[in-house]
């Protein structure tokens, strides 16, 4: 079994991790000390297509696998915790139900 990341999901490590540290890491510190939710960056996360990384294109995600979404997420985390557990609930609670157990017509319109 090869355990080598493929050049997509190692493209997809360095553009999360610099995103990562550009915008979240210095707001890190107030987004757990004012117990902020950071809309602003999960928009851009939105805008990036990070939010839709495990899901197919046909319903507006970005067709990744499930590793790119781990890689995704452990760079998130690695500058931010909360913001990194954030991430991973939305896709992990609010989206992966919709797509696995939701109608046709709930999948695209969500």
């Amino acid at each position: 079994m090869n355990f080598e990341l493929t050049k997509e999901q190692e493209m997809i490590r360095k553009m999360v991790r610099d995103f990562a540290q550009e915008k979240i890491a210095p707001r890190a510190i107030d987004i757990d000390v004012n117990a902020e939710f950071p809309e602003d960056i999960f928009k851009e996360m939105g805008e990036l297509g990070l939010l839709g990384i495990p899901f197919p294109e046909e319903y507006g995600g970005s067709g990744g696998d499930t590793v790119s979404y781990a890689l995704a997420a452990e760079e998130i985390a690695r500058v931010c915790g909360s913001t990194g557990l954030s991430y991973a609930a939305a896709i992990s609670l609010g989206s992966s139900p919709v797509y696995y157990f939701g109608t046709e017509e709930q999948k695209r319109s969500f």
